[in-house]
């Protein structure tokens, strides 16, 4: 097995625009965001294959045949008629055959937003989960989640809690994720929602851990397990547990304030990257290779003349 995965992930913050495009005989506001930011066409683009197969994984949802039908809309404006739903509703399903051999033949999976839990509760010690990662660690194979798909990419997953009440000792439930990725905790719908308090407490219950806070419309792709590049129209938190003081999570009762020092925390615009390995930010790409680059050439030895 590789040390770096040769997959790619792409975490959405949910809301992301699917490509609407204006109607005449509609009254409603229409944003083609989407055709400029390009979350969806980003994902696409990420996929080796001239046509590639996609299959929606829509278990997260309670109605999900109507998101389903989103998501073939929404990929059909771009072009990409090969989209399979797999409306897969209890775990036995995703021992089935079936599904699992439409798996080895997508070129990407995409899973929607809903209830993170049944994501871990129908595929969690599946063969499904395990051909996923299989795939992930070793081919060019791309996963993305939106919402509740993006937060369970994660070996910590917050299962849920009210961010208002947030920094309030237990108010914040942690469970197993899918374990894509270690070291980080996924929140999403970030902004609007206000969940700084509640990334805060789960980073802080478990020290030397990443929090990635998605924004809506907003999503990072991951690149060998470790780059993270904002892509998409808002913004992405990064909240670094590494560096962390003294915190009082451990000396308080379930419901009291929790005290924490030294909480690092980054902002991510489009094309923002962060390296979690390094715990460093680039202003792009470009300025990653550069120092890629640098780094390289510093490294060559010299040569001694005799």
């Amino acid at each position: 097995m590789n040390d770096k995965p040769k997959g790619k992930l792409i975490a959405v913050g949910g809301n992301e625009d699917k490509g609407s495009y204006p109607n005449s005989k509609s009254k409603k506001k229409y944003y083609l965001d989407f055709f400029e930011l390009g979350i969806l066409k980003r994902f696409l683009a990420e996929i080796p294959s001239e046509r590639p197969r996609v299959e929606v994984v829509t278990s997260a949802s309670l109605i999900p045949e109507e998101v389903g039908e989103r998501y073939q809309s929404a990929f059909g404006i771009l072009g990409c008629g090969e989209i399979g739903l797999m409306h897969i509703r209890e775990a036995a399903e995703a021992h089935q055959p079936a599904y699992l051999e439409r798996l080895k033949q997508a070129d990407g999976i995409m899973f929607s937003g809903g209830d993170q839990s049944r994501l871990t509760r129908f595929f969690g010690n599946s063969p499904f989960l395990d051909i996923l990662k299989e795939r992930y660690q070793n081919e060019n194979f791309v996963i993305a989640g939106t919402s509740a798909g993006a937060m369970a990419m994660s070996e910590i997953m917050i299962r849920g809690g009210s961010a208002k009440e947030a920094l309030l000792k237990g108010s914040v439930r942690i469970s197993q994720g899918l374990g894509l990725m270690q070291g980080v905790i996924i929140d999403s719908h970030f902004i609007i929602r206000g969940r700084f308090g509640r990334l805060m407490e789960a980073v802080v219950t478990h020290p030397r851990t990443m929090g990635i806070g998605l924004g809506e419309d907003t999503g990072v792709l991951i690149t060998d397990g470790h780059l993270i590049e904002t892509i998409g129209s808002n913004l992405v938190v990064i909240m670094d547990g590494h560096v962390l003081g003294y915190s009082n999570i451990s000396e308080i009762e379930r419901g009291k304030p929790v005290a924490i020092e030294n909480m690092l925390m980054h902002v991510l615009a489009k094309g923002n990257v962060y390296d979690i390995n390094t715990r460093e930010f680039y202003k792009d790409m470009d300025a990653l290779r550069l120092k890629q680059v640098k780094s390289k050439k510093l490294k060559v030895p010299r040569q001694i003349k005799n």
